[in-house]
């Protein structure tokens, strides 16, 4: 049977970034989220769901979220659940959590001007992925059982479609 964990969640920080170093020297950060969902109950009227998730960011994304993002800032993230179980005064506990991959800044951040917009820079939109010098699954090519890896892909032949 196969197993697919992979979580994307939009949503808002419920508190300041706190960027915190490991004693190899990795950056990292523990950030709450809080995502509402908005829906018509029984009765017709609106009502407003907030559910809080608590998300760890590992490296240049921790990094970049300390520079950027505070309370309040909208974010997308992309990564994994994992769950946490320690044990406190013979009580055996646990907890769901979202160790976060890749993340995407989802509204204007403040001291941005339309003119960045304008100018094909969008300070509002980042994808960290670029910058955390992990290689994609596109990165890595599949390996041949020889242990080289296939050629480069090359071009389509051109086509003469008439559309």
């Amino acid at each position: 049977m196969a197993n697919f964990n992979r979580v994307i969640l939009m949503g808002r920080l419920t508190r300041d970034v706190e960027l915190k170093y490991t004693q190899s020297g990795l950056a990292v950060t523990e950030i709450g989220l809080a995502i509402s969902d908005r829906r018509k109950n029984q009765a017709g009227e609106w009502v407003e769901e907030t559910v809080f998730v608590d998300v760890t960011l590992w490296g240049r994304t921790a990094e970049v979220a300390s520079e950027y993002l505070s309370k309040g800032s909208t974010i997308m993230i992309e990564g994994k659940l994992k769950l946490d179980t320690w044990e406190t005064d013979g009580q055996k506990r646990s907890k769901l959590r979202v160790v976060g991959e890749r993340m995407q800044f989802v509204g204007g951040r403040p001291g941005s001007s339309p003119s960045d917009a304008a100018k094909g820079r969008d300070p509002a939109t980042f994808d960290e992925s670029e910058y955390t010098g992990r290689p994609t699954y596109d990165d890595v090519a599949p390996t041949r059982a020889g242990g080289s890896a296939p050629p480069p892909p090359t071009a389509p032949p051109e086509d003469n479609l008439p559309f």
